[in-house]
C-alpha cells in the first residue's frame, strides 16, 4: 500500500510503502537504529550541559561530537555514518525550534517540547538516509551499510527520491517512506467555490447539500473491541519494575491494530471526500480551527472520533496538490455573523441552538450552513457581499475585533 502526502514546503510529497524485511535486514536495522539513539541520546547530554555551563551547543559542535565518538568507539563506527548525521541535524533543528517556540523563558529542565531522551522499549525504529546513503536498484532498497529491503512497489515513484525514512510502527510492519519533488496536477476549472465549516455533530458542513461530511463514527464501531483488549491489558500487566508477559504484549499489539485501522479508516474517509470537494470545485473558503481545545471539554471523545484536524489537513494538501485555491479563514465569531448582512449576535450561541436567526435581516438558518457562507464571505469568494457589509445596504457599524482583518 502507498500512501501520498504533500509536504507542507510545496513542490514536495511523501510517497510510503510497506517493506518485506528479513530477520537479516530486521536485526540490523534495529542495531543501527540502538546506534543512532545512542546519538540522539549523547546530543541531548551535551546540551544540557552546555546549557548549564552557559554555553551554546550547535550542529558544528555536535558534528565534532560524533566525529570523535565514531573515533573513538568501534561498535559506534561499524554503522553507517549517514543516518547518524541525520539525528544530528533532527536534533539541531527539532532543539532550534523549541528554543524559538518557548523564547527562553523557562529553564532548560523545565522546557516543554525540547528534545528529550529516547528509552530503548519505548520509541520504534526510524531512520533517515539522504540521497548518498540508498539507492534503488531491481526494485529492491539497498541502504548504507548492506541492509537490503524489498518495498512493495504498490505505484511507481514519479521521480527519483531525495531521502527516504524507513520506520517501524506501533504493530510491527515497516516501512518506506520517499520524499520526491513534485509539481501540482491541476484540474479541469469547474468554475465553482465552497465554503466549509467544521463541527462535531457533522464533521463538515458546507456551502453544497451534495458534499456534506457525516460523522463516520469509526472510533465508536471499534470502542468494544478495544476495551476488550485493554480489559486483557489492565489483567496483565505486570508491576512497576517488572517485564511484561507474553500475554500482556499479545493484548497490548491487537489494542494497537485497532487504533491502526481506525486511523487508517479516517484516513481514507478524508481523502475520499478532499478529492470529490477539490475536484468539483476551484476554490475553497476552509474554517482554519484547531480541535486541540475540544480535548479538554465534555465533547473530548465523539471530537476526537471526527478527526476534523486529519480531515482538515488532507483536504489542504489535496487542495495544493491539484493547483485549487485554498484560503484558510480565522474562525472567530463564525458562529455569531450573519452571512447575509454581516450583523453580529450580542451573545455566543450556545452549542444546543442549531438554528441562527438574524436580527437585523431576519435571515433565518441552519447554524452551521450559515458559517459554511460566512467562510465565503470572509475569503472575498461570496459574490452578494463582503465581511461585515451588507448585499444591499451600507456597513454594519460594530466594534472590530483585534486580529481579524476586513476583507
Amino acid at each position: 500500500m502507498a500512501t501520498v502526502q504533500e509536504s507542507a514546503g510545496g513542490g514536495r510529497a511523501r510517497y510510503a510503502y510497506r517493506v518485506r524485511v528479513s530477520s537479516t535486514s530486521a536485526a540490523a536495522l534495529e542495531a543501527q537504529w540502538a546506534r543512532c539513539r545512542w546519538v540522539w541520546n549523547e546530543c541531548c547530554a551535551r546540551s544540557k550541559k552546555a546549557h548549564a555551563d552557559g554555553e551554546t551547543c550547535g550542529p558544528a559542535r555536535l558534528d565534532k561530537m560524533l566525529t570523535e565518538a565514531r573515533a573513538a568507539m568501534a561498535w559506534l563506527h561499524e554503522g553507517s555514518s549517514v543516518p547518524q548525521q541525520q539525528v544530528v541535524r533532527d536534533f539541531a533543528t527539532s532543539r532550534a525550534k523549541a528554543l524559538k517556540d518557548i523564547k527562553g523563558r523557562l529553564p532548560m529542565r523545565r522546557r516543554a517540547g525540547m528534545p528529550k531522551y529516547k528509552k530503548k522499549h519505548q520509541t520504534d525504529v526510524s531512520l533517515n538516509y539522504t540521497q548518498r546513503g540508498f539507492r534503488i536498484t531491481g526494485g529492491r532498497l539497498h541502504l548504507a551499510g548492506g541492509i537490503v529491503l524489498t518495498p512493495v512497489w504498490s505505484r511507481e515513484l514519479p521521480k527519483p527520491p531525495s531521502s527516504v525514512r524507513v520506520h517501524r510502527d506501533s504493530i510491527g510492519h515497516w516501512y518506506a517512506s520517499f520524499v520526491v519533488a513534485t509539481t501540482p496536477e491541476h484540474m479541469p476549472q469547474t468554475g465553482a467555490v465552497i465554503g466549509i465549516d467544521w463541527g462535531v455533530k457533522q464533521t463538515a458542513t458546507t456551502t453544497s447539500d451534495d458534499h456534506d461530511l457525516p460523522h463516520a463514527e469509526h472510533g465508536k464501531k471499534a470502542a468494544q473491541r478495544l476495551a476488550h483488549y485493554q480489559r486483557m491489558m489492565a489483567r496483565r500487566c505486570a508491576p512497576r519494575g517488572k517485564a511484561q508477559s507474553k500475554g500482556y504484549r499479545r493484548a497490548r499489539k491487537q489494542a494497537a491494530k485497532v487504533y491502526k485501522k481506525v486511523a487508517r479508516q479516517r484516513q481514507d474517509t478524508a481523502r475520499k471526500w478532499a478529492k470529490r470537494v477539490v475536484r468539483d470545485h476551484d476554490a475553497l473558503a476552509v474554517e482554519d480551527f484547531r480541535p486541540k481545545f475540544l480535548a479538554r471539554s465534555a465533547m473530548a471523545r465523539k471530537a476526537a472520533d471526527a478527526a476534523i484536524g486529519a480531515t482538515k489537513t488532507a483536504l489542504v494538501e489535496m487542495g495544493r496538490k491539484h493547483g485549487r485555491a485554498v484560503h484558510l479563514v480565522h474562525p472567530a465569531h463564525t458562529t455569531m455573523d450573519c452571512a447575509r448582512c454581516g450583523a453580529r449576535t450580542k451573545h455566543a450561541l450556545p452549542l444546543s441552538t442549531r438554528t441562527y436567526t438574524c436580527t437585523a435581516c431576519g435571515a433565518v438558518s441552519p447554524r452551521d450552513k450559515n458559517s459554511a457562507r460566512v467562510m465565503l464571505v470572509r475569503a472575498g469568494l461570496h459574490p452578494a457581499g463582503a465581511d461585515r457589509v451588507r448585499a444591499d445596504g451600507p456597513p454594519v457599524r460594530s466594534r472590530r475585533e483585534p486580529g481579524i482583518p476586513r476583507q
